[in-house]
């Protein structure tokens, strides 16, 4: 069965460590031209670290929308974008938090924004969490990390407090799947 969409040709029009932006010629089943423009990032992790029902959030100031918002710990490291998400998630786990965790449960994996970027992103459910060193990086450096009951996370998405459509998701997920 032929694709759905049969790419002519692809430019890169940008790129610096983090991503890759292109710019793909196409031609659709019907016969008709068009153009993708196709962010490149590497999968990223997300992790919901609880424990007596309470969740660790991470609260720090994303340039992008100007504001500080509260979410799940995670992160990428575009250095080693084949790195193992398991090792990747105890490591901004410990990074972000200072926490480690006994167990760590992969709950899923889902895209980020489909419709113009391939990135996704892998949930861990992290327990049996002890408390260590918190390791941030320097673009991290104004993080908060607070734990907060369950009930009141999920009132903070319902409110509109918690933005960030990636700690919805995976909320959203480990609820679904009874983890949470």
């Amino acid at each position: 069965m032929p694709p759905d969409i049969k790419t002519l040709s692809s430019r890169t029009v940008y790129e610096n460590r983090w991503m890759r932006v292109r710019e793909d010629s196409i031609r659709r089943q019907d016969g008709s031209p068009g153009i993708y423009g196709v962010v490149e990032k590497a999968d990223f992790v997300v992790i919901a670290p609880i424990e007596n029902g309470r969740i660790h959030l991470v609260e720090q100031y994303r340039y992008p929308v100007q504001g500080r918002y509260w979410e799940l710990p995670q992160g990428s490291w575009e250095d080693a974008p084949g790195i193992d998400p398991l090792e990747l998630a105890r490591a901004e786990l410990r990074e972000e938090t200072g926490l480690s965790a006994r167990t760590m449960i992969h709950a899923g994996h889902l895209f980020e924004a489909s419709g113009y970027a391939t990135q996704g992103f892998h949930i861990y459910l992290a327990q049996g969490l002890l408390e260590g060193e918190v390791r941030r990086e320097q673009s991290e450096q104004d993080m908060v990390s607070r734990a907060f009951p369950v009930e009141e996370v999920l009132a903070m998405v319902l409110n509109g407090t918690i933005k960030d459509a990636a700690t919805v998701a995976a909320l959203g997920l480990l609820r679904l799947k009874g983890l949470l």
